[in-house]
């Protein structure tokens, strides 16, 4: 979320389940699924996906005033491949195990390492969860996700594994799996009076979970908001094996080599036309096209929401492919693509699936959505913060910023 413009709203209260899963015992969800049926799950309106599990912020424990739920991410325990959402909320980041979503519980919460913060957010490398946040001082926490797998009393008040502490607040954090480094970036100092490396990534070798280490950053290409990083397998025969980094940075998309953390090279940037606030972007699984989300242009030229499409075939010379617009004026948020959808967490208007399958041919549909947040699908920040679809099980995870905790999945399947 842009930090500037959030506005706090009371929650809507509604839960579908029956039962206070902060009780001592384990507690579980005994509502069934709630089908999308002739528009609808409940109150939800929906298309071609089903309300699993929601737990309202107060039965996430959280009853502050200024209660809120931000970013999400999901752990699959790689031995008995039970599913855990991953949720932050502006108090820390809290557990639900929703491996069987009729029986779906909140294990326990890790808090915030300094003070509250609207925004959080969380990656997985190894079975380990890293959090940063906007909270001053807050620095890196690392927290084993194996400790969730053994809770017989819920809830835990789960203490961080290890804490780095080079930096303060930072707004967001990527990691590539592969080679087991985090990039931090839209960090700031521990007296939070200046950005470390400009807000630019900063790197953070994370092969040892519990020890990590400060690898350099990279301060030329100002600050960056998100971004994602890989080992390039893509069209571009010059980058093949490279570690690459992509940036979203308020007003452009920036491309790094980090592979050498030394001696990082930026490739090249691109704007695009009407930029509001350049946020998040995320690779089609070919990687030859980029699917950015700006979060201010629906609020500051009264566009519906729109998808900028970047063909990436040229890392060196990156071009504008065409824009995808949404069906309604709601703010898009972060997305994400598994296969040949691209999952929108889209604010107001809830979570929108669209089939990118003929991106080539500049031709997108959306084809679902589910919407959490039924008071309206108005241009302002509510709703659903973001989006995490990769479960095999095919659930999919959705933070709702004043409704909460929402698991979902397709329809007949």
């Amino acid at each position: 979320m842009f930090k500037k413009e959030i506005v706090l709203i009371a929650f809507i209260a509604f839960s579908c389940s029956k039962t206070n899963v902060f009780n001592e015992d384990i507690k579980v969800v005994d509502t069934p699924s709630v089908k999308c049926t002739n528009g609808f799950a409940g109150q939800y309106a929906c298309n071609d996906y089903d309300l699993l599990v929601h737990f309202s912020l107060e039965e996430l424990g959280l009853t502050g005033p200024n209660a809120s739920v931000n970013d999400c991410w999901g752990w699959t325990d790689p031995n008995s491949g039970r599913e855990y959402a991953l949720i932050g909320t502006n108090e820390g980041v809290t557990f639900i195990e929703v491996s069987n979503p009729q029986e779906a519980v909140v294990l326990g919460t890790l808090k915030t390492r300094t003070e509250n913060s609207a925004w959080r957010d969380i990656k997985v490398n190894n079975s380990v969860a890293y959090i940063v946040s906007e909270a001053k001082g807050h620095g890196l926490q690392s927290f084993n996700l194996k400790k969730l797998t053994n809770i017989t009393e819920t809830p835990v008040l789960f203490e961080a594994d290890s804490e780095y502490t080079i930096f303060g607040s930072a707004h967001n954090i990527t990691i590539n799996t592969n080679s087991n480094f985090a990039y931090v970036v839209g960090a700031k100092t521990l007296d939070g009076e200046s950005f470390f490396y400009e807000g630019g990534p900063h790197f953070i070798d994370i092969s040892s979970p519990f020890a990590p280490v400060d690898a350099g950053g990279y301060a030329k290409s100002a600050y960056s908001h998100d971004a994602q990083v890989i080992d390039y397998k893509g069209p571009d025969l010059d980058y093949i094996d490279k570690e690459i980094f992509i940036g979203s940075n308020e007003n452009e998309i920036t491309i790094i080599d980090v592979t050498d953390k030394k001696n990082p090279q930026k490739i090249s940037s691109i704007t695009y036309p009407f930029i509001g606030y350049t946020h998040q972007g995320w690779f089609t699984e070919n990687l030859r096209f980029f699917l950015v989300g700006d979060e201010l242009d629906e609020r500051d030229f009264g566009v519906n929401s729109r998808t900028i499409i970047f063909d990436f075939t040229d890392l060196d010379n990156p071009k504008f492919h065409f824009e995808y617009e949404g069906p309604t004026p709601a703010i898009d948020h972060n997305g994400y693509v598994k296969g040949n959808l691209f999952y929108l967490a889209n604010y107001t208007a809830g979570v929108r699936i669209l089939d990118i399958a003929d991106i080539e041919n500049k031709n997108i549909s959306e084809i679902g959505f589910f919407d959490t947040f039924p008071k309206n699908n108005s241009t302002y920040f509510d709703g659903v913060w973001s989006v995490y679809p990769y479960f095999n099980s095919g659930n999919i995870i959705v933070s709702d910023f004043s409704n909460g905790f929402f698991l979902i999945r397709k329809s007949n399947t």
